[in-house]
């Protein structure tokens, strides 16, 4: 079974730095059309460059991802550019810390929407475009999408500073499960990739708070490093592949071995 995406069009969210500019960049890089989407242009256009070619197969797209409007005006970028979408990736994603016992606290509902809400959204707008695709193509057998979400160990795991994050990627990876039996009938699937130890936007950041994180997320992984975001990429363009097209409503953890050995009061990357 391949594991090539070729041809297909692919949006990935949360593109500009970290994990999905690693998973953007290795979809094009396999020879996907892929639109970059995030909220922060500079950093797209560092990354792409200001005048993208016509005939480049992948494109830009800025905007703030929360409002229904952007949403839509995404998707119609993606068409207008390359015609279908086949792949979905939501990468953006946020981490914050905050005191669970602050009734004045609204990181809850910020990351609910940011991590949650938003990707749903974005799930189920993509996934009516897949499956109205299909239908004008008269396409009756065979792949016709795959969503994949990006989530965290820390749904498993209960750090009381983390709650706000731990709650959002619990739910994100229920939505996976119901989204996967809510499209199956029409050949979409939905996934997602749970990580932890991976060099990612967020980790980047704390490690320049604290150098001493990185010795602690090391001592309590088994295979005793942190992953790199091209690896992350790896398994994303397996989940998008043909290659997993048996494979749906499931949650893949990445965390070299993280959460089976891991101290509750281990540092939460």
């Amino acid at each position: 079974m391949s594991f090539s995406i070729a041809g297909k069009t692919a949006v990935v969210t949360g593109a500009a730095n970290g994990v999905g500019l690693a998973i953007a960049r290795h979809f094009a890089d396999r020879d996907a059309n892929v639109v970059f989407a995030d909220m922060d242009e500079k950093k797209l256009i560092n990354e792409l460059g200001e005048a993208i070619p016509d005939d480049s197969n992948v494109r830009s797209f800025t905007g703030d991802l929360r409002q229904k409007l952007t949403i839509a005006n995404l998707l119609s970028a993606t068409i207008d550019a390359f015609d279908r979408v086949d792949i979905l990736v939501n990468a953006s994603r946020q981490m914050v810390t905050a005191d669970p016992l602050n009734p004045e606290d609204d990181a809850v509902t910020t990351l609910l929407n940011q991590n949650l809400i938003t990707s749903l959204r974005l799930s189920q707008l993509f996934a009516r475009r897949m499956i109205s695709q299909a239908e004008k193509a008269e396409q009756t057998e065979g792949p016709v999408g795959s969503i994949i979400n990006l989530s965290s160990i820390a749904a498993q795991r209960t750090r009381p500073e983390l709650l706000a994050y731990s709650v959002s990627s619990a739910a994100l990876d229920q939505m996976t499960r119901s989204l996967a039996v809510a499209l199956a009938p029409h050949r979409i699937r939905v996934n997602a990739v749970a990580f932890g130890s991976v060099m990612s936007a967020s980790l980047q950041g704390a490690l320049k708070e604290n150098g001493d994180i990185r010795d602690e997320i090391i001592d309590n992984t088994p295979l005793h490093r942190i992953a790199s975001a091209g690896e992350l990429a790896e398994v994303a363009q397996f989940l998008a592949s043909d290659g997993s097209g048996f494979m749906t409503g499931q949650i893949l953890t990445v965390d070299g071995g993280r959460t089976l050995v891991d101290a509750v009061d281990a540092a939460a990357h």
